[in-house]
C-alpha cells in the first residue's frame, strides 16, 4: 500500500492511556479473569433516575431536531445559575457553550489560541487531553511542573517564569487528574498578579471535578477569582458529578467576545449536542442532589482506606488528594518503572492502573488508581499490588522485568 501523506499535527496524536489500559481490562475479562479495574477514571454509580427518566421523555416525546449550537437556551440558563451559586461570579447564559464532553472544550480553545508560533502552557503530570489538543492545534505545547511535595498543586512564580510574547493560554486543572491536587488560594492569587502584566494570556479553568472536592481541602474556583474572571474559560459538565460519563455531556462558559468564534467551530464540526442528553442534563443539574453529597463521604472513606493501604506497601508513599476520585502513589522506591509495574500488575496480579507516565514526564515512577469503586474491592486491588511486589522485589530492582 502506497504510504499516505498524514497531517503531522493529527498523525502525532498519543492515544490517551486509560482508554488503552481500558481494552486491555475488556480481553482480559473475556479471557476469564477476576480483573480488578482501577484505570478507567467514572464513577460507580448509575444517573440519578429523574435524569434518566428526563432523557427518555424527550427519546419518546422530542423534539427530535437541531438545537442551537450552543445548547439549548433553559439549559445554558440553569448552568449560568449552577455556576453562579458555586463561585459565586456573575455569569450570563450568553457565556454559556454545551457541548459533548468536557474534551471539546479544550479543543475549542486550543484551536482559537493555539496556531503556529503560539504557545500553550499544561500542567504535568496532567491530563493527556491537554498536550494532545496543544499539539492538534499547531501550537507548541509547554509543560509546567505539579509537584509532589505540594500537594500536587504547581509554584505559580514558577509557572509565570514559561510565560512570554507567545503564550496565548495557560491550563489549570484543580482538583487535579491524576494526582487529585488541589491548588490553594495563594498560588491563585500570585497567578493573576502575574498575568496582569500578560493580557494577551488566557486562562483555561478545568474544574470538571469541583464538585467531588473533600471536607479537608482548601478548593478554590479559579472562575470566581475577580483578576482573572473575563480572562478565564471555564470547564466543567455532567460526567464525573452526576456519573453521566457515557453522555458526553459538558460546557464551557467563555470570555462573551469569543463566543461567536466558539459557535462558527461548533458549526462546523458536530452542530450541536444531542437533545435527550441536554434534557437529562436539564434534569441533573436543576433536580435534587442528596446522591452526589452521599456520594462524595462515600469516596472520601475509599480514599481514606486506600491511602492508608497503600502506604503500608514497602517502598511506596502515597499523599492525600483532596479531590477527585484519583490515588498517584509513588513507586520509585519498589524498583519498577511505573509502565512496567502496571503492564504486570494488570497481566500477574489482575490489577489496571494506568502508569505515571501517561501524564507527562512528570508522572514517571508514579501510578494514578481510581478508587470509584467498592471499598472491599479497592483494598482487595492492593492486597494483590503488595503481594505481587513482595513476590517479584528482586527481579525489578535487577531490571528483569519478567
Amino acid at each position: 500500500m502506497t504510504e499516505l501523506n498524514l497531517n503531522i499535527h493529527a498523525a502525532g496524536i498519543v492515544e490517551e492511556g486509560a482508554f488503552a489500559v481500558l481494552d486491555r481490562v475488556l480481553q482480559s475479562k473475556a479471557a476469564g479473569n477476576d480483573v480488578i479495574n482501577l484505570g478507567i477514571g467514572q464513577p460507580d454509580l448509575v444517573p440519578p433516575a429523574h435524569v434518566i427518566e428526563a432523557a427518555i421523555r424527550a427519546l419518546r416525546d422530542g423534539p427530535h431536531g437541531y438545537t442551537s449550537s450552543v445548547g439549548i437556551d433553559a439549559l445554558r440558563e440553569a448552568v449560568a445559575v449552577d455556576v453562579m451559586t458555586r463561585t459565586g461570579a456573575s455569569v450570563s447564559r450568553d457565556e454559556v457553550v454545551i457541548v459533548p464532553g468536557g474534551k471539546v472544550t479544550i479543543f475549542l480553545a486550543a484551536m482559537l489560541l493555539g496556531g503556529a508560533g503560539a504557545e500553550i502552557l499544561y500542567p504535568d503530570p496532567g491530563f493527556p487531553c491537554y498536550r494532545e489538543a496543544i499539539r492538534l492545534s499547531g501550537a507548541r505545547a509547554i509543560p509546567y511542573p505539579i509537584h509532589q511535595e505540594k500537594d500536587f498543586a504547581f509554584d505559580a512564580q514558577e509557572v509565570m517564569g514559561l510565560v512570554n510574547a507567545n503564550t496565548r493560554l495557560i491550563i489549570v486543572n484543580s482538583p487535579a487528574n491524576p494526582t487529585g491536587g488541589v491548588v490553594p488560594r495563594h498560588e491563585l492569587d500570585v497567578l493573576a498578579q502575574g498575568l496582569e502584566a500578560h493580557p494577551q494570556v488566557l486562562v483555561l479553568s478545568d474544574e470538571i471535578y469541583s464538585q467531588l472536592v473533600f471536607e479537608d481541602s482548601d478548593f478554590t474556583s479559579l472562575f470566581s477569582h475577580p483578576g482573572l474572571r473575563n480572562r478565564t474559560i471555564l470547564l466543567d459538565g455532567w460526567s464525573k458529578t452526576f456519573a453521566m460519563t457515557g453522555w458526553r455531556l459538558g460546557f464551557g462558559v467563555w470570555p462573551l467576545h469569543l463566543i461567536g468564534h466558539v459557535r462558527k467551530l461548533i458549526s462546523a464540526t458536530h452542530s450541536c449536542v444531542n437533545v435527550a442528553a441536554q434534557m437529562g442534563g436539564l434534569a441533573a443539574i436543576t433536580g435534587p442532589r442528596t446522591e452526589i453529597a452521599n456520594y462524595r463521604l462515600v469516596l472520601q472513606q475509599r480514599r481514606d482506606a486506600l491511602i492508608a493501604a497503600l502506604n503500608d506497601i514497602p517502598g511506596v508513599s502515597c499523599r492525600v488528594p483532596g479531590g477527585a476520585f484519583y490515588a498517584f502513589p509513588d513507586v520509585t522506591d519498589t524498583g519498577w518503572p511505573s509502565e512496567a509495574l502496571a503492564d504486570k500488575l494488570l497481566e500477574r496480579a489482575h490489577v489496571a492502573v494506568v502508569p505515571g507516565d501517561s501524564f507527562g514526564a512528570n508522572g514517571s515512577g508514579f501510578l494514578r488508581l481510581s478508587y470509584a469503586t467498592d471499598q472491599a474491592r479497592l483494598l482487595e486491588a492492593v492486597e494483590r499490588i503488595k503481594e505481587f511486589l513482595v513476590t517479584f522485589p528482586a527481579l525489578g530492582r535487577a531490571g528483569n522485568f519478567l
